[in-house]
């Protein structure tokens, strides 16, 4: 895909709102027969890691994930801010936000893995760019995280005026429209989306190449990546990567992971994913074990 064909993506349309809600219920009833396959995910080290929530929804929408992580022997945490109703919530650049995480860095000793989900996603892999010392690695679920650098589409710009609350032809707003594709400098960042998102285009939450950026797709709804086995099985295996040590998703592991992620890495329908300033794709090298830059309870 160019850079050009972002501008005539379109978000789902809200009639699939009601379908997207029905799959959502769907997958939550899943969780219970999956908790064998779940219990065989990677334990984790107890770093500590925080959870943002989507759009219009506090931490009571993550308790389950939470509960889950705290499960896989992880320090986990709500963000403690409320409903996520953007800029008004995290503060002037995020400043309520870093704090959170900070505070959390300096309690245990430790680097704060983030976990957002759609714009609570966003907003963690923001956070991330303003604060690396503090994050150990950025896992996004279902957010619009890409588009190209010079006119986004509708998902990208409503995402992105939650967060910043520029003004769109103000220079502020234009550079993080600029930039917003670009990962954190030196902090793992993994996107985890699905094909029949009913919210969201899929095509503009992924992360494009790069040496720590990976994806991750599975099968699910947009309102249910909080309740889906899939999501909680990819975030504990992205979390209990080694803290110095990162590699990306390793799909061909196992037939039910094969049946499970129907793609991982940068390569869609055996594509891969350009980088906006690209014009054609480009296949990517294979990937090799890298070493990043950048390590319970539940509260």
């Amino acid at each position: 895909m160019s850079d050009a064909s972002y501008d005539d993506l379109k978000a789902p349309t809200l009639s699939s709102l009601p379908f997207d809600m029905a799959r959502a219920v769907t997958e939550a009833s899943t969780l219970p027969a999956a908790s064998l396959l779940l219990s065989m995910a990677p334990n984790g080290d107890g770093h500590p890691v925080v959870v943002c929530p989507p759009f219009l929804a506090d931490d009571a929408s993550t308790t389950f994930l939470r509960q889950y992580l705290k499960s896989k022997n992880y320090y986990v945490y709500g963000w403690k801010l409320g409903f996520n109703l953007g800029p008004q919530v995290i503060g002037d650049g995020s400043e309520l936000l870093a704090k959170r995480v900070i505070e959390i860095h300096k309690k245990l000793n430790r680097k704060v893995s983030l976990v957002g989900w759609s714009l609570g996603g966003v907003m963690a892999r923001e956070l991330a760019k303003v604060i690396p010392d503090h994050v150990r690695q950025v896992i996004t679920l279902g957010s619009p995280i890409s588009g190209n650098t010079d006119g986004v589409n509708t998902n990208v710009r409503w995402a992105l005026k939650q967060i910043s609350g520029y003004e769109e032809d103000s220079e502020e707003w234009l550079q993080l429209v600029h930039d917003i594709h670009l990962p954190p400098s030196g902090v793992p960042s993994t996107s985890v989306f699905s094909k029949s998102d009913g919210v969201v285009s899929w095509q503009i939450c992924k992360e494009y190449p790069s040496d720590f950026t990976d994806n991750i797709e599975i099968y699910g709804s947009h309102m249910g990546m909080g309740i889906n086995p899939a999501v909680y099985f990819a975030v504990a295996d992205r979390l209990s990567l080694p803290e110095n040590e990162w590699s990306p998703f390793d799909r061909t592991a196992s037939f039910w992971r094969r049946a499970m992620f129907p793609s991982s890495g940068h390569h869609v329908n055996g594509k891969t994913t350009p980088t906006p300033e690209e014009k054609s794709p480009k296949k990517a090298k294979p990937t090799k074990k890298t070493k990043a830059t950048n390590g319970a309870k539940q509260t």
